[in-house]
């Protein structure tokens, strides 16, 4: 992949970790660069950056604690995602990663043309999170 585009996908993972940058910010700078989607893997530890040519990009991301609850439970997805999205006092994406996995998911995929977040857990069931109007 080219520098640039790693350049920016890191910086795009580094501003989530570090609170520096909204989600909308993040996906703008990968749309505005030609990323087509991204999906963040909390087992392994890994962010990997697609292109709409099948090129993609594999990051490390901060390995959290936290355990993987058995079950999907999509209420406490759907909380984390409404303090995300209402930009919470203290909320941070570390804190919303901790939530979710605590909430059962293993992962999730954003879609950029597709405007959504799917989020699986262990047994592949599935929450999908449309993007704000």
């Amino acid at each position: 992949m080219d520098a640039q585009l790693s350049k920016i996908a890191e910086s795009c993972l580094h501003g989530a970790e570090r609170n520096s940058m909204t989600f909308p910010q993040i996906v703008g700078a990968l749309m505005q660069a030609g990323f087509e989607s991204y999906a963040i893997d909390f087992r392994r530890a890994t962010a990997t950056y697609y292109l709409p040519d099948g090129e993609s990009i594999v990051l490390p991301t901060h390995r959290h604690q936290t355990p993987i609850r058995n079950a999907l439970d999509a209420l406490v997805l759907q909380a984390a995602i409404r303090e995300a999205q209402q930009s919470v006092p203290d909320y941070t994406y570390l804190g919303f990663c901790a939530k979710v996995m605590a909430g059962g998911c293993v992962g999730y995929v954003v879609s950029f043309s597709g405007r959504r977040a799917v989020y699986f857990g262990r047994t592949a069931e599935t929450h999908v999170e449309h993007f704000p109007q």
